[in-house]
C-alpha cells in the first residue's frame, strides 16, 4: 500500500502476523501510516482489528512478519516506542478512588515528568478534556463520556507522537460521541498521528483520512472513506421493508431496478444513482413496502458488499 506522505512512516507493517496457539488473528496484513494522519481500523468484533494495535503498541509481541513503529522493532525497544505512544484502551481503567487531578497525576509521574512541569500540563489537560471543574472529583460517579474524555487527558500527558484509540466511543451516548469526536479533531490539527479501531462507520467516516476494513484478519479494501464508498456502493441506496418472509420474494421481482440488492434480515437494501426513482418504480410495479427511505451509501454498505455481512455482525 502507498503512503499518502513522501516521509518516512510513523508506522509500517508488512505480511504482520499474529497468532494464538491454533487462531490466526491477524492474517499478513500490509499497512502503513504517515505522520500527522488519522487512520483506521474497520471492521467487527473478532476481525483483528485490537490484535493489531496491541502489535503496534509494543504489548503483545508479533508472531510473524515485519513491524516498524516510528522506526524502532518493537521486539528490541518497546520500552523506547511506548514512551513515545498515547494509549486509549477499549475498556477505561482509571483509578476509580482516585480523583480527575490525581489520576492525571499519577500518570504523569509514571513517565518521571518532575513537578514542576506536570501540574501546569494537568492544567492544560483538563481544559482540553473540559474537566477542569470537576478536578477534585472522584471518578467513580463520573458519566461515561467523562471518564473517556479523562482516559483521553491522561494519554496525552506525555506529549505522545502517536495516540491509539482502541474502540474510543463505544458505549457512549450521541452527545458524548460528538465532543470526543471533536477533541480528537482537535488533535489531529496540532499534529498528532491517530490510529484508531472502530466498528462504527460513521466515526470512521466522521475521523479517518485513511483506513483499512478488515475481515477474519485480513485487510479487505483500503483508502479514504470518499473512495472506498466511491469504489464499492453506488451514490444512493433505497431501504424496503417488507412483511416477514417476503424479502426473498420481493428481491426477485425487483431486482432489475438496482445495480445491486443485498437482502437482510428485515429489510432490502437497493444499491442505485436514484434512490427516489427507485421506489417509485417499486410501487409502480403494484408493490407496497411497510416502509421505505433513501440514503447516501456508507461504510457499513462497502463491508456488506465485501464481506456479505453487516458490520455488527
Amino acid at each position: 500500500m502507498t503512503n499518502p506522505s513522501s516521509a518516512a512512516p510513523m508506522i509500517e507493517a508488512s505480511a504482520l502476523t499474529k497468532r494464538f496457539e491454533d487462531f490466526l488473528a491477524v492474517d499478513g496484513i500490509d499497512f502503513s501510516v504517515a505522520q500527522g494522519e488519522s487512520f483506521g481500523f474497520l471492521g467487527p468484533n473478532g476481525a483483528g482489528k485490537s490484535s493489531t494495535m496491541r502489535m503496534v503498541g509494543a504489548v503483545s509481541p508479533v508472531s510473524g512478519g515485519l513491524l516498524r513503529v516510528l522506526g524502532k522493532d518493537p521486539a528490541l525497544e518497546g520500552p523506547a516506542i511506548r514512551s513515545r505512544l498515547g494509549v486509549v484502551p477499549q475498556l477505561d481503567n482509571l483509578d476509580l478512588e482516585l480523583t480527575v487531578w490525581e489520576n492525571l497525576y499519577v500518570y504523569g509521574r509514571y513517565f518521571g515528568i518532575p513537578r514542576r512541569l506536570l501540574r501546569p500540563k494537568i492544567d492544560e489537560l483538563l481544559d482540553f478534556a473540559q474537566l477542569a471543574e470537576r478536578a477534585k472529583d472522584k471518578v467513580e460517579p463520573l458519566s461515561g463520556g467523562m471518564k473517556r474524555r479523562l482516559t483521553i487527558a491522561r494519554s496525552l500527558i506525555n506529549d505522545p507522537e502517536i495516540l491509539l484509540l482502541d474502540e474510543p466511543t463505544t458505549g457512549l451516548d450521541p452527545q458524548a460521541r460528538h465532543i470526543l469526536w471533536d477533541r480528537l479533531y482537535r488533535l489531529k490539527h496540532q499534529g498528532v498521528t491517530l490510529v484508531l479501531t472502530t466498528h462504527y462507520m460513521d466515526e470512521a467516516e466522521q475521523l479517518c483520512d485513511r483506513l483499512v476494513v478488515m475481515d477474519h484478519g485480513r485487510i479487505v479494501a483500503e483508502g479514504s472513506p470518499r473512495q472506498l464508498i466511491a469504489e464499492h456502493a453506488t451514490r444512493e441506496v433505497a431501504e424496503l421493508r417488507f412483511p416477514i418472509g417476503e424479502n426473498e420474494a420481493r428481491a426477485e421481482a425487483i431486482g432489475d431496478l438496482a445495480d445491486r440488492i443485498e437482502v437482510l434480515a428485515d429489510r432490502l437494501l437497493l444499491y442505485v444513482d436514484d434512490g427516489e426513482a427507485a421506489l417509485r418504480a417499486v410501487q409502480d410495479r403494484g408493490l407496497r413496502p411497510v416502509s421505505g427511505l433513501v440514503r447516501r451509501a456508507s461504510l457499513e454498505d462497502v463491508f456488506l458488499r465485501l464481506t456479505g455481512r453487516s458490520l455488527v455482525d
